[in-house]
């Protein structure tokens, strides 16, 4: 069921109404006042953000030091309701030049009227979208691009970009040069051995795509997606070409995605937003819930409110960009030997960028010295490590770092060193470790113009650690 909300409050940190909106006459208007008896004065407001207070409901959310409460009198959907709270704290920003608080709803009190009226009918959400929104409504305190345009002049489709099902595009984009950007950033987090051996891998992964592109055009991209490969031989009743495939363990797309099509064809069909945006989202509005003491609780991921995200994630054939074989020798109690080899795994003609390997040593370390056959390498006092910066890293080499620590002597009893692991940090282009890569991408358009294409592939390191 959706939200159904019959009213909803903005208060600030002393409990003061700053604007309220009543959409349904199944609740009094004393409400708020049960909510600062019972919720805000009892100090429980940090317990759990769903209150059932007599025969209603009380969803609240605190933003910077606005809280944001909506009272339903009925069964609804509480994520739905915290999902409408972000969406739409994301909506007041994009008129209010990015600042949401309580000076902000006091100057632009009228406006904020107005945008409940057209984000919420009778209690149920509507369109949230700021690129929506923006066409028409054009009173507001920092104004928006489109309140530039005459306003006497009317907006082209706007009734059906509201309710139709290209909410997030707008008609009549004109380009000179047609183009469509893509970038697929990868992740890899490893935890290795001191030995080489994997003992966790994993590879997350989004698309990133940025279109400068006329009208309203359809995009199809095809990647070697393992289940993608087979429902195509299917269709075309012809066996799959051969060539490695991959298996994404877990895809959200972006809402502009022809989920039917997917479906059906196992193909990423839509029509983009203008400008740079992110295909997939592996976490936009995920909530957790989770009982403690019978009490449901709620933990957020609360997005960027910018961001549309793209992601996947990878846990089976990892092709790992670095092996890194460390030796860590105690030569006594004031001596450590350091000897490591980092190879890289990539091809030849690549190269990897920003190459940093941090070793750590024990705090007491007095003096250290180096030799290396690439890039260089200091001690860093500040995080206790050995930090060897390779600026290029050619594929397929074997450069190694050997280092003599000399260690301050004690006294007191001497603490057997845990050895943290090795970290690492890099970026790799045009290198996938997952092995994905985008097999085409296809533009269709009415007026049948040329584009041109351009596909970037990257890897970085997320968690990349490896055990002395």
């Amino acid at each position: 069921m959706p939200v159904a909300a019959s009213a909803i409050y903005f208060l600030n940190l002393r409990g003061d109404v700053l604007i309220n909106r009543l959409y349904r006459d199944d609740v009094g208007g004393n409400m708020v006042d049960a909510f600062r008896t019972h919720i805000m004065q009892t100090k429980e407001l940090g317990t759990c953000p769903v209150r059932q207070i007599g025969g209603c409901s009380f969803f609240y959310m605190r933003i910077s030091n606005v809280y944001i409460v909506i009272v339903v009198s009925s069964n609804a959907n509480v994520a739905c309701a915290f999902k409408f709270v972000v969406e739409a704290v994301a909506l007041f920003k994009s008129y209010f030049g990015g600042a949401f608080d309580e000076d902000a709803i006091r100057n632009n009190f009228v406006l904020i009227y107005e945008l409940l009226d057209e984000i919420m009918d009778f209690g149920y959400p509507q369109n949230l979208s700021p690129e929506i929104l923006k066409l028409y409504i054009t009173q507001e305190g920092v104004r928006s691009p489109f309140s530039s345009k005459p306003t006497d002049k009317p907006v082209p489709n706007a009734t059906l970009q509201v309710t139709g099902a290209v909410g997030w595009r707008r008609e009549g984009l004109v380009y000179k040069k047609n183009e469509v950007f893509l970038d697929i950033v990868e992740s890899v987090n490893l935890l290795m051995s001191s030995k080489g051996s994997v003992l966790r891998c994993d590879v997350t992964g989004k698309i990133l795509m940025k279109c400068f592109l006329s009208g309203m055009p359809d995009l199809k991209l095809g990647l070697n997606d393992k289940i993608g490969l087979e429902k195509e031989s299917q269709l075309k009743s012809r066996p799959t070409k051969s060539g490695k495939t991959i298996e994404l363990d877990d895809v959200t797309f972006h809402q502009c995605v022809n989920l039917t099509r997917f479906n059906s064809e196992k193909t990423v069909s839509f029509v983009p937003p203008d400008g740079e945006f992110e295909l997939m989202n592996s976490r936009k509005y995920y909530t957790v819930l989770y009982f403690l003491g019978g009490c449901i609780s709620f933990n957020f991921l609360v997005p960027d409110c910018l961001s549309e995200r793209f992601r996947y994630r990878i846990t089976e054939g990892v092709n790992l960009p670095f092996r890194v074989l460390p030796t860590i020798k105690e030569l006594g109690r004031t001596r450590m030997e350091v000897n490591v080899k980092v190879k890289s795994v990539f091809g030849a003609k690549m190269f990897a960028l920003g190459v940093v390997i941090k070793i750590p040593v024990p705090k007491q370390t007095a003096k250290t010295s180096f030799q290396v056959t690439s890039g260089r390498a200091k001690y860093n006092p500040a995080i206790d490590c050995l930090v060897w910066k390779i600026r290029k890293f050619p594929g397929q080499t074997e450069p190694t770092m050997s280092a003599e620590i000399e260690l301050i002597s004690t006294m007191a009893e001497k603490k057997s060193w845990t050895r943290p692991p090795i970290q690492m940090e890099f970026q790799v282009p045009m290198f996938t470790a997952s092995g994905l890569r985008v097999r085409f991408l296809k533009v269709w358009e009415k007026s049948g113009y040329n584009t041109v294409e351009w596909v970037r592939y990257i890897t970085k390191a997320g968690s990349y650690e490896i055990r002395c």
